[in-house]
């Protein structure tokens, strides 16, 4: 008697979280390559420009050839340009 009723509690837990998790997973944002809004040392992948090879090069802050990947409208109100 005891374990249905931890059974029911568990099963129960399980699908109210579920609940809670799947529709976060349905409006999450496409994330994409923000360009002009990284800071120094803190871009995702090599610069546009040719400046450098690889993620956290990036010398100088803001710099429109190194990117962050991020939801496309925070890129947007943080001023930076989306790029491809």
């Amino acid at each position: 008697m005891k374990q249905d009723i931890a059974r029911q509690a568990l099963v129960a837990t399980a699908l109210a979280s579920l609940a809670v998790v799947a529709p976060q997973a349905v409006h999450a944002e496409k994330k994409v390559q923000c360009y002009g809004v990284a800071k120094a040392g803190q871009n995702d992948c090599a610069s546009k420009t040719g400046v450098h090879g690889c993620a956290g090069e990036s010398k100088v802050d803001y710099d429109k050839g190194d990117f962050k990947n991020m939801p496309e409208g925070t890129c947007k109100k943080m001023g930076g340009t989306v790029g491809t």
